[in-house]
Parts: C-alpha cells; structure tokens; sequence
C-alpha cells in the first residue's frame, strides 16, 4: 500500500466516524446537553476554574494530551510492521481512546470538575481512592521527570529549537493578555502569535544555543533543572496567564506541522516516488518482546493512553465551558492525535527510507530498525521521526534544515505542554490527597507544587548530574499508563451502568479488553525484571499489578450489585 493511499483513507475513516460514532456517543450514549451547569461557570476562580472558548480549550486539551507520546510510540511500534501499528491506531483511538477521552471528561464535568481519583470512590468504593491516587502520582511523577529530560535531550540534538521554544513564552503570556484582557479574537490573535512564532524557528536555525556544562553538570542535567523550575511557575499560574494561552499557540503549530506533513507526503508520492519500506508484518524482531501484548503497551498515545483520563479530569473539565463542547473537546482531540500517529507511521515506514545514514529505501529503515535494541533511547526514536518528516517536507522545496528545526521545535513545544499540565494535574492530586488525611495546612498551591517539583527532581537526579533518573523507572511507565486507561473504563462503564440499558457496553468491552492486555504484560514484565535481577522494577511492577486486580475486583462486585 502506498503511504499517500494509506493517509486518505485513515483521514477519511478519521472524519466520518467523528460525524458518526462521535455524535452517537455524544446523544445517545453520555446525552450532552447545553443546559447543564459545568464547573468552570458554578466554580469560576479565574485560576483553575475558568469558562473557556471550545477553540481554545480543544489547543490545550489536544497539546496536553499529546506531548511526545504519539510520536515516540509509532516509531517504536513500527518494529512488529507497519500493519499492525496502523490497525490498532485506526481503531484503538475511535473505539478505545477517544471514548476514554470523552467518558471522564463527562463524568468529571459533572462532578464538580473532580479528578478521577475523587470519582472513583463515588462510583466504585471509597477503598478505591488512595488506591487510584497511588497509581496516578507514580504516572504524573515519571512523566513529569521524563519529559523534562525529553525537552533537555531534544535541546542537545537540536540546538537551532532552543530560541523558538523559550520564546514561544512571552508570546504565550502576550496572547493571554491580549484575549483576556484586551477582548480580541483567539482565532486571529492564535494566527498572529503563530506566524511570530515560525519566524522565531527561522531565526532559530542562525542563534542557535549549546548548553555548556556547568560546575560538573551536564547540559542535560542543567536543562532538566530550568524546565522543573519553569513548571513550577507556570503550574501555579492562572491557566489564563501561560498555560492555556501556550497551549493555543501550539495548536496552531501543530496544525502547519501537519499540513506541512500532509503536504510533503503528497509532494514525495509524486517527486520522490515515496513507498513504505518497513515490512507489513515482523512478528518477530531481532530481541524484541512479543508483538503481543507489547504492541497495545508500546503504542498508547495515538491509540489510548490513561495519562489522557488525568487531563480530561484534571485540567480540561475545569476550562470546558458548555458540556456540548466535551465531543469536540474530549473525542475530537484523540482523533486528531490518531491522525498524527498515523502520519507518524508514515514518516518511519517511507520518509525514512527516502535517506537516512547515506542509505536509501530498506537499507535505510533497517539501519534504524535493525533489532529492538536500535530503537531505545529517546535520540533515536526523536531522530527517526523528524528524519522521516524532513526527507518528505523537503519535497516542498523547503530547505532540510528548515524542516529538521521545525519538527525539533514541534517535538519539544509538544513536551513542554505535558510537562506544565502534568505539574499542574500532580498539584491537584497531593493537595487532594492532604485534603482527604485532613492536612489542611499542606493544602496551599505553593507547598503542593513544591512538593510536586522537588520529588520530580529527585527522580531525574538520583543516578547522577545528568537528570536521566527516571529512565531507570521508565520500563514500567506503559504498564503503568495503560493499567489507568483500563481503570479509567470501569470507572466509566459503572457511572453508564447507572443510567440504565446497555450504554455501559462502548466502554465495558474496551475495559476489559485494556484489563487483561495490561495484566497480561505487568506479568511478563514481572517474569523479565526477576531474570535480569532488576528487582526494584519487579518490587513497584508487583505493586501495579496487585493495584490493578484490587481495583478490577472491586469493580466488579459494584458492577454486579447495580
């Protein structure tokens, strides 16, 4: 199949079932209804409870969830063919994600903006909730430690995105100010601030910046402290002020990028003769796990993540600001997270083979995709994803450095907003968690984010002065995502349960389907981490595992009981 065939159809299967299934879900299934109150008008603070244009809630919502998630998964995944990869994000982010998305995005939207932990003890048991909070705090705290060391490494491999990247703030805060403060437009504003933005990634190409080491650190380590030091204050901001704005702006990026994207397959379909040159079908690569269940465990963003649930309930829920707008919001933005998956796909399984190391077509892919071993480590899935997307840009006639600085930058820009949502959304669950042990002195936003900030640290510093820490837990973190997303549709599946006929089945089905792909590899995991005497992983691995049946079980009977 050709890579131009392949975008069209998945495109238009993308499209029509927003039109179809998306709307069904919408009317019939969770009944969205414009009269009903949502918490950013009931709780308005203009804080975190802030009534927000759909345009704009759907840029902050679609950035969050995505980050480098639907990017780095892809060029992993790849590696067991491209079909599969494509078959599960196609129907995995309609049938799974999207619906996960939507649903507690629903339910937090009417529960007073609550985040899923709160919800669960309402709809499972009380006993569920320190349980819940205990997996979403190790989710939040890996991300939040790894995704500043993302940016860090993408700043070393790509200093040209370092100008761009920083400067996108001031914009950021500008166009704040300018919509909320001054009443303009966010569409006009969005597209000024965006046009000033890409010429800042021109500029980025000529006032490029290497972080030097300082007093022994390395530029990583250095980096990873700046980008903990900024999450703290854009967390504890009015969303207003940097986060939404931001998060706006990268939307707009992200739609160029991927017209660009778009554009480039079309023009290298004609000019450069663009084919797939990844095998349809590796069952079994050179030390790799087994396709299955490691495939659904690999590829989450794209096709269903858990991290996703902790947005929708965490920050979206409180900026939605009609309960009409949760379809665009909630299902529209995983769809469009597909359909970057998908292009993600196609830039690792033809884009690469256009040139890459001084090869072309399959040589080219195989010495990216050699073994499982040459796809680990951040640089190389970063790298076969922005090589990939430049050798099909250029066929615009754009410059390949050009390209190479814009992907950089979108990559990075993506990070940067799952790392201010995650520190935002970690600061909600630990002033939570001191509200329920009855901590009200804990309770402030300052000592919270602190809190949330320092313990990050500690994680990315722990093996040394390079902030890669968190790598040593990274291992566990796709069990542990998508253990949240099977959680997440029980949680789902008994508040539709409650509304009576059989409306819980578009979520219970993919409930336990997520259940037992999640338990099935937390046990092979298990069996690895015992054999290769990693036994910290295997200790944490046990403790995932004993979560997600605990919770499961309790489900269950709350299940058979209503």
């Amino acid at each position: 199949m050709g890579a131009l065939f392949l975008m069209i159809i998945t495109f238009l299967g993308y499209l029509l079932m927003y039109k179809l299934y998306g709307r069904f879900l919408g009317k019939k299934i969770f009944e969205l209804s414009s009269t009903n109150i949502v918490p950013s008008v009931a709780q308005n603070d203009g804080v975190d409870f802030v009534p927000t244009e759909k345009e704009v809630i759907f840029g902050h919502h679609f950035t969050s969830i995505a980050g480098t998630g639907p990017i780095v998964g892809p060029a992993i995944g790849i590696i067991w063919g491209w079909v599969p990869a494509m078959i599960w994000i196609f129907f995995g982010s309609i049938f799974m994600g999207a619906v996960h998305d939507l649903g507690t995005l629903v339910i937090s939207l009417r529960n007073e903006g609550k985040s899923l932990s709160e919800y669960t003890a309402k709809y499972i048991s009380t006993r569920t909730k320190m349980i819940f909070f205990a997996i979403i705090f190790l989710e939040l705290w890996l991300v939040i430690a790894i995704f500043g060391l993302v940016i860090a490494v993408i700043f070393k491999m790509y200093p040209a995105a370092v100008f761009p990247v920083w400067f996108e703030i001031p914009i950021a805060v500008t166009v704040g100010i300018l919509i909320y403060k001054k009443g303009w437009k966010p569409l006009t504003t969005g597209i000024g601030a965006m046009i000033i933005m890409y010429v800042t990634v021109a500029l980025g190409y000529f006032w490029q910046f290497e972080m030097p080491e300082i007093f022994g650190i390395p530029a990583t380590g250095i980096w990873t402290i700046i980008l903990l030091i900024y999450a703290y204050i854009a967390s504890i901001l009015p969303v207003t002020a940097l986060l939404q704005p931001r998060d706006y702006i990268n939307s707009h990026q992200l739609i160029v990028a991927m017209i660009l994207l778009i554009a480039g397959v079309i023009a290298a379909a004609f000019t450069k003769d663009l084919t797939i040159v990844a095998p349809a079908f590796s069952l079994s690569p050179k030390d790799a796990p087994s396709m299955f269940p490691f495939l659904f465990i690999t590829i989450a963003c794209g096709a269903i993540s858990g991290f996703h649930s902790l947005v929708s309930s965490g920050t979206s829920s409180k900026q939605v600001k009609c309960e009409q707008d949760a379809l665009f919001v909630g299902y529209g933005s995983m769809l469009l997270e597909g359909a970057l998956a998908t292009l993600v796909v196609i830039a690792v399984a033809a884009g690469i083979g256009l040139s890459h190391n001084g090869l072309t077509g399959v040589e080219a892919w195989n010495s990216q995709y050699s073994s499982w071993s040459t796809t680990q480590g951040l640089g190389a899935q970063i790298t076969a994803f922005v090589i990939g997307s430049a050798n099909m840009i250029s066929a615009l006639k754009i410059p390949e450095y050009i390209a190479i600085t814009v992907m950089g930058v979108f990559v990075a820009s993506f990070a940067s907003t799952t790392l201010d949502t995650a520190t935002r959304i970690q600061r909600y669950v630990v002033t939570e968690i001191f509200t329920g042990l009855q901590l009200k002195f804990l309770t402030g936003k300052h000592v919270c984010t602190s809190i949330v900030v320092i313990s990050a640290a500690l994680l990315a510093f722990v093996t040394g002065a390079d902030g890669k820490g968190a790598l040593k837990l990274w291992p566990l973190f796709g069990a542990i995502n998508q253990a949240l997303a099977a959680l997440a549709l029980l949680v789902v599946s008994l508040y539709l349960k409650q509304k009576g006929k059989y409306k819980y089945l578009v979520t219970l089905i993919p409930a336990v389907l997520m259940t037992a792909i999640t338990i099935y590899a937390t046990i092979l995991n298990e069996i690895t981490f015992i054999n290769s005497d990693f036994y910290l992983l295997a200790v944490i691995n046990t403790i995932i595992l004993f979560i997600v049946l605990w919770i499961t079980v309790e489900a269950a009977i709350t299940f058979n009981k209503k």
